[in-house]
């Protein structure tokens, strides 16, 4: 055992004053009397003593003389060195995200486990050692400073708190290695059960981390999959799936709730790392807006987190889509595509009348013609054959095989144009369109939102090109009418998981957004521009989003946040033998360091106990009444000392 202050031992003079004031005694004079009966007061005091005594043996002095030792003890600051994780400038990196709620570890969950060995780290760092504590959650966060206060990393990881999403380990390690600069002795140690999914790698010049692996089993059954879907005029289908990470087969039983009412239920048996689909024969008939399921077992299943036996979804039905076509010619490929693309209506429109009709469309597409007014719908608008407010129509370009996409975009996904070729195009302007597809001389495919309509552009005659001829062409128009299809409020009612930001679509006329979730918390978004984020998704289940127009609300949707995914609810342990990070093995078995362990807290306790017992020990001499003995103990010592003389 050594010390890290041993100047405290200078304390231990202390005691020189203690032992002459029980040496030091009062001299008074002996006067022999026939009776004790007229001087009690006398009496307490009786003997006289000279002022330097031998010492007797006396509690009260031994006990303050041992309180004196252990304060000084605690001053000194004795400790033991111990082995260490790490030792240097240290970024401890948490895993609070939702696996971490597994209850498979004795006494507690791996999140409450990795807080005592983030505890243990701290309190055997040595004195020149600096930790800062990262949070590691959907949103991975520093809650200290690089510090060596031990105090202020214990209230941080008594602070701590578990998510219920994925962690965000790319910027964990980012935020980590920051802390490298200028260190000499620098290292990452990683708390976690291995979840780390596809992380980048660090620098070279970065040690690789040290993983502290928690968690013990891999059983745990959960619901990977929920949709309540249909198709325009149909009954919403119901389609769930069940999986067992687990080595034994498990029995389950799926409850279906219809807007938290019970309506059915399904059981099954999952064999052990398989997924069981549980498809409803039955349509659902009766209307409903949210649906939520719930995983039930047997008594003998074991299932180790509780996060992903409930999921939740809305109902989602395929809406059938208005669209109203004008062509200056027979543009028979034009036609075709749209009549046959499941859930459009298509309305032709006489193309000698230059006016539209009064009723709105959910899209309007004009092939070699414009009307006198442009509408404001979404429009698909082919070869068109002049200038308008929007856009201008330039001179003709020169035939061309060359054409190439020039940005990623849904609209241009599994869209292959390397074959086509065109005889002729013009060359179109736009502001606020994007160039998807181009060639050398101009853009062949323009889109973007303008005025809050959405508008693509096709500056060619389709019977001048061979695009109608290529598979492209159905895949390009179906990307087309998904890009136009009528949004909701919220575009993902059942793909979003914990941590996504929202995007929501707010009507023109909207003043704000209020969206309440699922704990009850109300959150207000001012409805400004023409998408809105909403970041607050951090808790499982379902949210209500409503839209507000001079204080009153115009619209309401609900959306569902969901665990679905492998990477929590696979919640097995992994080794650091299979984990890889920047191509290298996470370091495990680094070597071993050694950290200080201290006893100062435990020998102030002690003393503080010592000191009550002293001071019990003191009144009871005294004779006053304490709360261990309620009758003054100097009247019955007095009357024995009457009866004896």
């Amino acid at each position: 055992m050594s010390f890290l202050a041993p100047a405290g031992f200078a304390a231990l003079a202390i005691g020189i004053p203690i032992l002459l004031l029980y040496m030091l005694r009062l001299r008074r004079r002996e006067v022999l009397i026939s009776s004790t009966f007229l001087w009690r007061q006398v009496v307490q005091d009786t003997e006289a003593n000279t002022p330097w005594q031998r010492l007797r043996r006396n509690l009260l002095l031994f006990l303050q003389l041992l309180i004196l030792l252990l304060l000084v003890l605690a001053l000194a600051r004795p400790f033991i060195t111990v082995p260490t994780v790490s030792a240097g400038k240290i970024a401890l990196l948490i895993d609070a995200s939702g696996s971490m709620t597994a209850n498979d570890i004795d006494g507690g969950t791996r999140f409450a486990a990795a807080i005592e060995q983030g505890r243990q780290i701290v309190s055997n760092m040595n004195p020149q050692d600096v930790i800062s504590l990262i949070r590691v959650a959907d949103i991975a966060e520093p809650l200290t400073a690089y510090t060596a206060d031990k105090n202020e990393l214990r209230r941080a990881l008594d602070g701590m708190t578990v998510a219920y999403g994925a962690a965000d380990w790319d910027t964990a390690l980012t935020l980590a290695a920051a802390g490298a600069s200028g260190a000499e002795n620098f290292s990452i140690v990683m708390i976690s059960d291995g979840g780390l999914g596809d992380v980048a790698g660090l620098s070279a010049n970065i040690p690789g981390p040290i993983y502290v692996p928690v968690g013990e089993s891999a059983n745990n059954v959960g619901i990977t999959a929920l949709a309540a879907r249909a198709l325009a005029g149909g009954a919403p289908q119901l389609f769930a799936q069940v999986t067992n990470y687990g080595a034994e087969p498990a029995d389950i039983s799926l409850v279906i709730r219809l807007d938290d009412v019970l309506r059915l239920s399904r059981s099954g048996r999952v064999p052990p790392r398989s997924q069981l689909p549980i498809p409803f024969d039955e349509p659902i008939d009766e209307p409903f807006e949210t649906l939520s399921a719930t995983l039930t077992f047997d008594n003998d299943v074991d299932d180790f987190l509780a996060l992903d036996n409930q999921a939740w979804t809305v109902r989602n039905d395929a809406k059938t889509r208005r669209v109203y076509y004008v062509s200056a010619g027979d543009n028979l490929f034009l036609e075709q595509a749209l009549r046959s693309l499941p859930g459009v209506q298509t309305f032709r429109g006489n193309a000698a009348n230059r006016r539209l009709p009064g009723d709105p469309f959910d899209l309007y597409v004009f092939d070699n013609w414009l009307p006198n007014d442009l509408p404001a719908g979404d429009m698909l608008i082919v070869n068109p054959p002049n200038s308008t407010p929007l856009f201008t129509v330039g001179a003709p370009l020169d035939s061309t095989n060359d054409i190439t996409l020039a940005d990623e975009s849904p609209i241009t996904a599994f869209v292959d144009l390397d074959e086509m070729s065109l005889l002729e195009y013009r060359a179109v302007e736009a502001g606020w369109a994007q160039t998807l597809a181009r060639s050398q001389a101009g853009a062949v495919l323009l889109a973007g939102e303008v005025n809050a309509q959405q508008i693509a552009l096709l500056p060619f005659d389709l019977r001048d090109s061979n695009l109608p001829l290529l598979i492209a062409w159905p895949v390009l128009m179906a990307n087309l009418l998904d890009w136009f299809s009528p949004q909701d409020i919220v575009s993902l009612p059942d793909g979003l998981r914990v941590g996504d930001v929202l995007a929501i679509s707010p009507p023109l006329l909207a003043d704000s957004i209020r969206i309440t979730t699922p704990d009850g918390s109300i959150h207000e978004l001012p409805a400004t521009g023409d998408r809105v984020a909403f970041t607050d998704t951090g808790l499982l289940g379902l949210y209500r989003l409503e839209i507000l127009q001079a204080g009153d609300v115009t619209s309401a949707q609900s959306f569902a946040i969901n665990l679905f995914g492998a990477g929590e609810s696979d919640i097995r342990p992994r080794a650091e033998t299979d984990l890889q990070l920047g191509g290298g093995t996470l370091a495990a078995d680094a070597d071993e360091q050694l950290g200080t362990q201290e006893f100062w807290m435990w020998l102030a306790l002690a003393a503080l106990l010592l000191l009550a017992i002293e001071w019990v020990v003191y009144h009871r001499r005294l004779g006053l009444p304490t709360l261990l003995r309620s009758t003054p103990r100097p009247f019955r010592f007095q009357w024995r000392r009457l009866q004896s003389s």
